[in-house]
């Protein structure tokens, strides 16, 4: 039988809450992770059975420490490791640490909401919840500033699969996907104050119409064209604009899922690097990496084996 991923190929992204968790130290740890793989396949499935086309779902990711402490299978998923900062000459991919990663989704923030109740209640006595971010749908799937996001995405199921999921290249893990999230905040002020031709150059698109400039019109340090490692290597993106108007934080959650993390790698490196060297994303001038960690997301199987079935 094939094994059955998590829900992370889904295209819905209405309203989302994303929650990384940390384990206490000194507090045994195991029998509460158990209890949240049942519980994270308990809420899929009852959201199966209660809003099947309102596409609700919760997903999971676990890290390269945590992975250790809870002595799960050995090896490890063949590209699970501790992210490693990625600096640039002027920008830093900062790396922050993740135990676990929750990523829900729903059309309604209510569902998501209590997703994340039933969640905290068993994670509180063991880990600490250092990240918490509600995300929305922006008008036509636009970041917060202005730019339509995803627009790169991989469509249809068999093309999703190939590029989310883990395959045969590494059997234990099949159906499986590597999960690296960044929480940037963006420099609305100074990006607005920009005519919109140069926020258009800075993307390489254009504001209105979502269409990509001409490669010969296209800067070589704009987003689209370092951000975006050719039709060979892709990534599912399911980033979630968000806005703090009282504490002044907007920002984009830049979520991936990605059959390599390789190929995320390959991505940050031409943005905070440069393609060549020095030649950085244009608008890593405006948006900061406030965080940065490397997850890996089993599949449900693998989730019922964690959890002592």
């Amino acid at each position: 039988m094939n094994p059955k991923p998590q829900n992370v190929l889904d295209y819905h992204s209405v309203n989302t809450i994303f929650m990384v968790w940390n384990f206490k130290e000194d507090v045994a740890v195991k029998e509460v992770f158990q209890r949240i793989c049942a519980l994270v396949i308990n809420l899929n499935h009852s959201a199966y059975t209660r809003f099947p086309d309102e596409g609700v779902s919760c997903v999971m990711g676990i890290g390269f420490d945590a992975w250790n402490r809870l002595a799960l299978p050995d090896p490890l998923p063949r590209e699970l490791e501790s992210f490693v900062p990625v600096s640039g000459q002027k920008h830093t991919a900062v790396a922050t640490r993740g135990d676990l990663h929750f990523h829900l989704r729903g059309n309604t923030s209510s569902i998501c909401y209590d997703m994340a109740a039933d969640l905290s209640e068993l994670l509180q006595p063991a880990a600490l919840c250092v990240e918490e971010v509600h995300g929305f749908r922006y008008w036509d799937g636009r970041a917060i500033i202005g730019f339509v996001d995803g627009t790169e995405n991989p469509h249809g199921a068999d093309e999703r699969a190939y590029f989310g999921l883990v395959g045969d290249e590494d059997p234990a893990y099949r159906g499986g996907s590597y999960l690296f999230v960044q929480k940037y905040l963006h420099d609305l002020v100074a990006f607005k104050a920009l005519p919109v031709s140069e926020q258009e150059r800075i993307i390489g698109r254009y504001k209105d119409s979502d269409v990509e400039m001409p490669d010969d019109v296209k800067p070589k340090n704009s987003h689209s064209a370092l951000a975006n490692v050719g039709d060979d290597l892709k990534i599912i993106r399911g980033n979630m604009p968000f806005g703090n108007m009282a504490a002044n934080e907007m920002g984009t959650y830049f979520i991936a899922y990605a059959s390599t993390f390789s190929t995320v790698k390959k991505m940050l490196d031409r943005m905070f690097i440069g393609d060549p060297e020095g030649n950085y994303d244009r608008l890593l001038d405006f948006s900061t990496a406030k965080t940065g960690t490397l997850f890996f997301a089993p599949t449900l199987d693998m989730l019922k084996a964690f959890s002592g079935d």
